[in-house]
């Protein structure tokens, strides 16, 4: 019935590792894009607002 011996120094850096990377891979993800893939996504939005614009119906104000 023995349990096993922990480090409570090494659990408490390895713990830290962890959260430091699952951070770090988030901010990966949501900022690690480059200049190019900016400026294709930024291109293809204001793409898709002419388009839907283009399709736009004004109604003439009857007087």
């Amino acid at each position: 019935m023995a349990a096993d011996v922990v480090n409570l120094r090494q659990f408490r850096k390895a713990k830290a590792r962890s959260e430091r990377e699952t951070a770090a891979e988030q901010n990966r993800i949501t900022y690690g894009r480059t200049k190019a893939e900016k400026s294709l996504t930024q291109a293809q939005n204001d793409k898709a607002a002419r388009d839907h614009a283009q399709g736009r119906i004004d109604k003439l104000d009857q007087e």
